[in-house]
């Protein structure tokens, strides 16, 4: 079995007592927290009760916000990769997929992704929300206004590692649907 990690679209952030009354799928990524995924929870951050697991160790963001720093990030990734048929069709199916899911909120299940470690799960997701995913934040918004073309070519390089990840209907953690 892989570990993944998972995210969802919501009409509320999940409480300690019930879950949103909406749940979409809305993608999976093998063996890592991908930077699509920490870009997606960029905006409006916070640590919330997981819809899988005990711990707290969800991060739910806002859809809007987290959705536009993604697509503004592809943009910028696809002018050195015009003539890549694959990545073309990872942006359309990514663009797509978003639309059709979206809600007001999306939330990131983090829980097999941080038991690899042996860390404490809830100090490891504050680290997540506190320092990785403001830092991955800073990075895009940096690409996009042409600031930090270092990075933007190590993510073009591998955009395949950060973007293509599986969207889906149904994940391996799914909920009944709405």
């Amino acid at each position: 079995m892989a570990n993944r990690s998972y995210l969802y679209s919501a009409d509320t952030p999940p409480t300690a007592d019930a879950l949103p009354d909406t749940i979409r799928c809305v993608s999976e990524h093998n063996w890592s927290i991908p930077l699509a995924h920490r870009l997606l929870v960029g905006r409006g951050t916070s640590i919330v009760p997981s819809m899988i697991w005990n711990p707290r160790i969800g991060i739910a963001a806002d859809f809007d916000g987290g959705a536009e720093l993604l697509l503004g990030l592809l943009r910028v990734v696809g002018r050195g990769l015009e003539g890549d048929a694959a990545f073309a069709e990872c942006v359309a199916r990514t663009t797509a997929h978003l639309d059709k899911q979206r809600d007001r909120l999306f939330v990131l299940e983090t829980g097999e992704m941080l038991s690899l470690h042996d860390e404490d799960p809830e100090a490891a997701v504050e680290s997540l929300a506190a320092r990785d995913i403001p830092e991955a934040v800073a990075r895009a918004e940096a690409a996009i206004s042409g600031g930090d073309d270092t990075w933007l070519a190590s993510v073009r390089a591998g955009w395949q590692e950060h973007f293509a990840s599986f969207y889906g209907d149904a994940l391996y953690f799914s909920f009944p649907s709405p």
